[in-house]
């Protein structure tokens, strides 16, 4: 059995409708943005304008955004069901 790879984050560049832009999870070579109802699987490509964030500032867009940070730890695992 191998250990999954850890989760790495991205935020996404600010737009009109997400002005501290989107944030993304990637794990085991998928990507996964966070959306209201918890992560859903953007797919294997990352957009070309996200970029890399550590666990810290993922925290904090949390907290400026108003989500949990609990969120941060439950990006899915591909295959998982």
């Amino acid at each position: 059995m191998t250990r999954s790879e850890a989760v790495r984050f991205l935020r996404t560049e600010p737009s009109m409708a997400f002005t501290e832009g989107r944030l993304l999870a990637l794990r085991d070579g998928v990507v996964y943005v966070l959306a209201p109802d918890g992560w859903a699987r953007l797919g294997r490509e990352r957009p070309s304008t996200a970029v890399w964030i550590d666990r810290e500032a993922a925290e904090d867009w949390c907290e400026l955004e108003g989500w949990d940070l609990h969120l941060l730890d439950t990006v899915p695992t591909p295959g998982a069901f």
